[in-house]
């Protein structure tokens, strides 16, 4: 006998746990405020007091001047993908009730990452790292086309979908910042402080899921089974992505094999393998994610043994052409 499901009565059951998870969500946000350092833009992009305006920007183009390319390319998709924050508050909102208890964490996040955009967005404009009408025309053109990711209204895969998501944003950062950091160490300061964060909100969303699964495993592993073989990156409708992305592979920064330890380290720490007592729903799930590392890595290892030599050029870098290997 095949497995039958109540669309219906899944997602009230669901709406049900995630309404249980209302102390504990109380303890992990006042958790992350307390080990959070506030950090504002200003805080990392003002001149020192004794500084005129003008002399600081000088500076900040100076040292700016070195960075290449490539890295400015990876700056740039990481720049816009901060910008498509409306998206991911709308998803929030839209998917866990902006009537409940969890409207104080969507608000919280939303204006930690609101900051994000904001201080390299700003880093961008005063260093004339891009083409500055340009970067801007594509971040109004991804906010316009919108981002609707295929959850099929399951709240659960939202949670799914943050952890692996804000651990590849925070990658993307850390490594994109320890690239740049022998060209200009101030940004990589900058993004340090976003990578952190983007830790601190891997941690939380990863904790929530992880209580999910306590309280109903069957359809939290269900959920999770159609998330973790791939998603789709915030930014997937930024124009120029995908090449984009491959700059950002080729560069060392984020790729197949980063997500597969995405992936590894969610089994882990969710302890997928060693769930017991599921039904047909929840040991179907649970084979099919214990199968995804194999799959990933093969992925991995078919790029990696195609690719080839390639020139990028883009106008948001001026149209200069380079070569990665």
């Amino acid at each position: 006998m095949g497995i039958t499901t109540d669309p219906e009565r899944e997602l009230a059951t669901k709406i049900e746990v995630l309404k249980d998870l209302e102390d504990r969500v109380r303890e992990l946000m006042e958790s992350h405020e307390r080990k959070r350092d506030l950090w504002f833009p200003s805080d990392l992009l003002g001149p020192a007091p004794d500084d005129s305006p003008d002399d600081f920007v000088g500076q900040l183009r100076a040292q700016a001047e070195g960075i290449p390319d490539p890295v400015r390319a990876a700056l740039a998709l990481n720049i816009l993908t901060e910008e498509g924050l409306p998206h991911f508050h709308r998803l929030l909102a839209v998917y866990l009730g902006d009537d409940s208890h969890w409207r104080g964490w969507n608000n919280l996040w939303t204006a930690e990452e609101d900051r994000h955009g904001q201080v390299l967005h700003d880093y961008a404009r005063d260093t004339r790292l891009f083409d500055q009408r340009k970067i801007e025309e594509m971040q109004f053109e991804y906010l316009r086309r919108g981002f609707h990711p295929a959850w099929d209204h399951d709240p659960y895969r939202v949670f799914a979908y943050t952890t692996v998501q804000e651990r590849a944003t925070q990658f993307s950062h850390s490594e994109t910042g320890r690239i740049v950091a022998e060209y200009e160490p101030r940004l990589a300061e900058v993004l340090s402080h976003v990578a952190k964060d983007e830790a601190r909100h891997y941690a939380f969303y990863r904790s929530v899921f992880e209580e999910i699964l306590k309280r109903d495993p069957d359809q939290a592993l269900h959920s999770a089974s159609f998330i973790l073989p791939a998603i789709d990156m915030p930014g997937v409708t930024i124009p120029g992505f995908k090449d984009l992305a491959e700059v950002i592979r080729r560069a060392g920064i984020y790729g197949p094999r980063d997500y597969l330890r995405i992936v590894q380290e969610q089994i882990r720490y969710w302890k997928i393998d060693s769930i017991d007592g599921l039904n047909e729903l929840g040991r179907k799930a649970q084979e099919k994610i214990m199968e995804i590392p194999a799959r990933l890595r093969r992925i991995a290892e078919i790029m990696e043994t195609r690719s080839r030599a390639k020139t990028f050029s883009f106008e948001v870098v001026f149209n200069r052409e380079f070569a990665m290997e």
